[in-house]
């Protein structure tokens, strides 16, 4: 069965015809990235991307849910797409989230991205502390195929039984970081931003991962928790009553991909 991502039912949804396309996840959860690592490559004939030019969303279970009674009930249902959300609130603050990963091994887009938040870093913290703009960063997950889900690969790149994943960051399973290193520090950037976020400074969040990216690269094997603590002390935030009050959060994440980890072990035996 060759899975559809959500660009490619977009794609098949313009092609069809539709003027817009409401995707519904399959499952009550915080909505996550619904394509692959590769999609838009140029690989495997994926430059529909580009040429998208319909109206698409992605939208809670609930929400699907509510629509497709309604619509099998026979009601007439009406779906405006309002982007006010995205423009500057009352408080005229202009609000934007910036979707990342701590991945710096992926090749150019990694340069890439890693660059960008280097040389935003001042005019964002600048911003965020004048008062002109609120930012939410969010990570980026896909989840391991259903088929897939008891591969060593799967195993390797995901937590919470291959829900939550990342690619490989050398593309090679037997050697180097996994895929679920990428995603606990990412777990551990977005635990980060939300303590700085309800300490009044979310711009910290900016500071820690410049200097991550600094301090930490995979080549230096410096990827790890000891050195994401070194990075966090030095920002003063363990000295802080706030990051006290997310630490045992942490260590029941912590807890549960260890867990996991060896149950998913133990039913392979």
């Amino acid at each position: 069965m060759v899975d559809c991502y959500f660009t490619l039912k977009a794609w098949n949804a313009q092609k069809g015809g539709a003027a817009a396309i409401l995707v519904a996840d399959n499952r009550e959860e915080p909505l996550i990235t619904m394509d692959t690592p590769e999609e838009g490559n140029g690989a495997k004939d994926d430059d529909y991307i580009e040429k998208i030019s319909i109206p698409s969303a992605l939208i809670s279970k609930s929400l699907g849910d509510k629509i497709k009674q309604a619509l099998s009930s026979g009601a007439m249902v009406n779906v405006n797409l309002d982007w006010r959300e995205a423009l500057p609130h009352p408080d005229e603050r202009v609000e934007y989230e910036f979707w990342t990963s701590s991945n710096d091994e992926c090749g150019p887009k990694c340069e890439s991205e890693i660059n960008f938040v280097k040389s935003f870093k001042g005019a964002a913290q600048l911003l965020e502390q004048k008062g002109f703009t609120k930012f939410t960063p969010h990570y980026i997950t896909w989840y391991c195929p259903e088929a897939f889900i008891l591969s060593q690969q799967c195993k390797s790149q995901c937590i919470n039984n291959g829900r939550y994943c990342a690619p490989d960051p050398e593309l090679h399973f037997q050697r180097g970081y996994n895929g679920r290193d990428v995603v606990i520090q990412n777990l551990r950037q977005a635990c980060f931003f939300k303590v700085a976020n309800e300490s009044g400074k979310p711009w910290q969040w900016w500071d820690y991962v410049t200097d991550f990216s600094i301090r930490c690269p995979m080549r230096e094997n410096k990827y790890t928790e000891e050195c994401s603590d070194q990075v966090i002390k030095s920002l003063g935030m363990l000295d802080t009553a706030c990051f006290l009050e997310h630490t045992l959060q942490w260590a029941c994440v912590s807890l549960c991909c260890f867990i996991l980890s060896v149950w998913q072990n133990f039913t392979n035996l």
